[in-house]
Parts: structure tokens; sequence; C-alpha cells
């Protein structure tokens, strides 16, 4: 229902004193002329709609469409029905149309026969792959240092790396800091990982940033170094889908919790002194730390209990 407005009631207040005391008094009581009590007089007709003002846009405009050119867009709509607008006002330019386009598209949406798109499919992931033990694959990648947590004038304006890799089946952990970001850095912490992961490492999965593979730089075909320190350990690299970050949905996710529960509250005043922060924080707020997707274990006890098992 639509609201009424303050010159509704103005308007009735102005007619029920005319009508009990006369036009001239009300004319004279509203500061107002005759004319305008007359008008709306005639045209109230005891409902609050007749007293609502009424469109003074007007009926003809002496640049509207004319009749053959609605008879031509309503044939290039039939045969265009889903045309964009750009491309439905290309088509009709090649057949004569002379109009500008933001003129078209007032037509067009005046006339509700604007082109209706039908819903981008819905994205349906593909089921869950479990891993079956330890080892048989681990996520792997690289986290940017906030600059905000560096305090010190020597370490300002630098930047510091987090590596990380997590076990899929056990969620088991391992991070360590490094000042350069490059397939050196990725080597030396394949080999540092390999020493710390109590058991074997069957497969790496990573972004396809130049730190881990050449897929997408002019020396595609020339592994780098990480991907050799790889074959040196047997194990097999896998990479993700370019541009869809979630395919490392686990190591992302750890990131994200890092911001919440690390980086938020510490503050780094060395490189050192992060590589060390860094490694407890680890070892005490993650490893140790109960999951959901765990039955609420932590990843050091679901490491333990199947290696318990064999």
């Amino acid at each position: 229902m639509a609201s009424i407005t303050q010159d509704m009631r103005y308007r009735l207040s102005l007619i029920r004193y005319a009508e009990k005391y006369g036009v001239s008094k009300a004319a004279v009581k509203y500061k107002t002329n005759r004319q305008y009590i007359y008008r709306w007089k005639r045209r109230y007709d005891g409902s609050w709609d007749s007293l609502r003002d009424r469109s003074r846009r007007p009926h003809h405009h002496p640049n509207q469409h004319t009749s053959d050119e609605w008879k031509l867009i309503s044939d290039m709509r039939r045969r265009n029905p889903d045309a964009g607008l750009v491309i439905f006002w290309v088509k009709l330019r090649q057949r004569g149309y002379s109009r500008s386009i933001t003129g078209l598209y007032r037509f067009l949406r005046k006339q509700g026969i604007m082109a209706v798109h039908p819903p981008n499919p819905k994205y349906v992931p593909k089921p869950y792959e479990k891993m079956d033990y330890p080892g048989q694959r681990i996520q792997v990648d690289v986290k940017f240092v906030p600059s905000a947590c560096l305090k010190n004038s020597q370490v300002i304006g630098k930047q510091f790396f987090q590596y990380t890799a997590i076990d899929e089946y056990s969620r088991w952990r391992f991070v360590e800091a490094f000042e350069e970001h490059s397939t050196y850095s990725s080597a030396q912490f394949v080999d540092h990982l390999v020493k710390a992961f109590p058991g074997k490492i069957e497969c790496i999965q990573t972004d396809n940033g130049t730190e881990f593979t050449n897929r997408f730089t002019t020396h595609r075909d020339k592994p780098t170094l990480f991907e050799k320190r790889l074959e040196e350990h047997g194990i097999r690299h896998k990479l993700i889908r370019p541009f869809t970050p979630r395919h490392n949905g686990k190591v992302e996710r750890s990131h994200r919790k890092d911001n919440e529960r690390f980086y938020a509250t510490h503050l780094f005043y060395s490189f050192e002194d992060f590589a060390r922060q860094l490694k407890a924080y680890n070892r005490k707020d993650y490893n140790d730390f109960p999951m959901r997707p765990l039955g609420w274990k932590t990843p050091n006890e679901v490491l333990r209990e199947y290696l318990n098992s064999l």
C-alpha cells in the first residue's frame, strides 16, 4: 500500500475546511488561491488516492521511437532473445538503426524487453578425496609475512616468508621461515620436510608459482631446483589447476588461521626472532590443537595412532 504523504493530508484538511466555512475563507486560512481549492474538490472522490499527485510525464515526445523503429526492434528481439545490449545495438545499426545505445537502453527498459540471461550453472564440487595413510599427499604453499608485524628498523621494508606443508591424512603441519621466496628455498624446505616427517612422502601438491614450477614461464620444459629435489627423494609432484586455490584448501585455510591466531598478536624484531616464534607457535598451537575433521583429536595424536597400529 502506498504511503499517505503530508501534501495529501493538507489537501484533505483544506477540502473539509472549505466545505464547512466556504472556499474564500479556506483560501485565506491556508494561504492559497481559490482555483487550487476548486481543482482538488473536483478531483476528490472520498479516497486517499484521489489526493495523490499525478504523473507529469508527457504522453508524447518529439524524438520518441517511430513505429518503423519499434517494429525493427521487436523483430530483432524476437530473433535474438538473449543478445546483450551492445550486441543487440550493433545488429540494429547494421539494419539502419540510428539511435544512441543509451536511447535504445531506455526504450528496451520502458517496453520490458531487455534480454534475460539465465543464471550461471551452480558449481558442484567434486567428492572430497580422502587420504588412506600419512604421507600419501602433502600440500605445500608459501605465505608472505604481514609487514605490520615487523617492528624493528633493521627489518622494516624487508619480506619474510612462511613455507607450510600439511599432511592431508593427519593434518600434521611443518612450517619454516625463509628470507627468500625462490625455488632454492623451496628445495631446502623439501629437505627439511623429509627429515621431519615420520614416514615416507609419496606426493607433494603445490600451486603453479615459479618457486615450485616453470609451467607458466618461458622455460616450461626445464625443471626447477624444487622439482629436481623431489625427484631425488622419489616424491611425485602434483600441480593444482591454475587460479584454483581451493584445491590446496587445507594449507590455505591454515594460513587464514595463522593470521587470526599468530600474526594478529605477534611482533618480530629480527628474522631469527620470527623463525623462533613461528616454530614455537606451530608446535604448541597447531600440531597439538584438537580439530573437528579429526574427531577432535590433534594431528600428533592421529599420526601416533596410525604409526602404533603398524
